[in-house]
């Protein structure tokens, strides 16, 4: 993970000198480029720091029905996170003075299970499972390289 105190000095200097429109238009811009950078990290099943998530568990025993056996294996080729990197689940907003990139409604609860490898259960009334952490969200040095450069073009 990127050290963000050099970045919150030097940003929020400038921040404080800009209208708030602006502000809110280059916060609002900030998040949007880092909600696309953490989604394409989720899409090459990446943590923050760049290294690869712990695969799916591989599936159980072989179920009774051909449609469970077909759902299973489709399943097994789908990447993981493939819904939670959308934009309806994958908010960026800037607000007072900050840009947030969050998970939102039920898509939040699921998220962190996974970010921080919470025990829950793999369907409603189903069965618990320990998942393993697999971060979703963080900043990169080149996360922070494409601050400083949003933040240099609304002040040329």
């Amino acid at each position: 993970m990127a050290d963000l105190s050099a970045l919150e000095t030097w940003a929020g200097d400038i921040l404080a000198k800009l209208e708030p429109v602006q502000r809110s238009r280059l916060l609002v811009d900030v998040a949007r480029r880092l909600r696309t950078a953490n989604a394409q990290r989720m899409r090459a099943q990446q943590d923050p720091d760049g290294t690869a998530w712990e695969p799916r568990k591989p599936p159980g025993p072989a179920l009774r029905s051909q449609r469970e056996r077909v759902r299973q294996a489709a399943k097994q080729r789908q990447p993981m996170m493939a819904k939670l990197r959308q934009v309806r689940n994958l908010k960026a907003k800037g607000e007072a003075g900050t840009a947030v990139v969050e998970f939102a409604g039920r898509a939040e609860r699921i998220a962190r299970v996974h970010h921080f490898g919470e025990v829950d259960a793999v369907k409603p009334g189903g069965p618990r499972y320990q998942y393993p952490a697999r971060p979703l969200l963080g900043i990169t040095e080149s996360d922070l390289q494409t601050v400083r450069d949003v933040v240099l073009r609304y002040l040329a």
